[in-house]
């Protein structure tokens, strides 16, 4: 399975997920890429989640348009302290068949 941390999460969280082919949006070189173009470069790459702190992503995007599973990170910040707090749960989630479009993680 390969995950896609996306620019707006804290780059330290990668390593939470070392059992999965991770990559940061950085790593692929993929910054500044609006978020229509980046869910087609992941499919384009064969990526298969998203990990976001995007809110807005669910209402700006068909996933019609762009089948991939996106984990939406529902915290009060986006700092790697807070968001390690949520590895348990994204890696449960995992573990289920994948759905297309958004899953909020609280």
């Amino acid at each position: 399975m390969k995950l896609l941390l996306d620019e707006n999460l804290p780059k330290k969280l990668k390593n939470d997920f070392s059992e999965y082919f991770i990559c940061t949006v950085s790593d692929k070189l993929w910054n500044g890429k609006k978020n229509g173009e980046l869910l087609q470069a992941m499919i384009d790459d064969g990526f298969d989640v998203l990990l976001s702190f995007d809110k807005n992503l669910q209402h700006q995007q068909n996933f019609n348009k762009y089948p991939v599973a996106v984990f939406l990170l529902n915290a009060e910040d986006n700092t790697y302290l807070t968001l390690k707090k949520l590895v348990q749960p994204i890696k449960d989630i995992l573990q289920l068949p994948l759905q297309i479009g958004v899953t909020e993680i609280k």
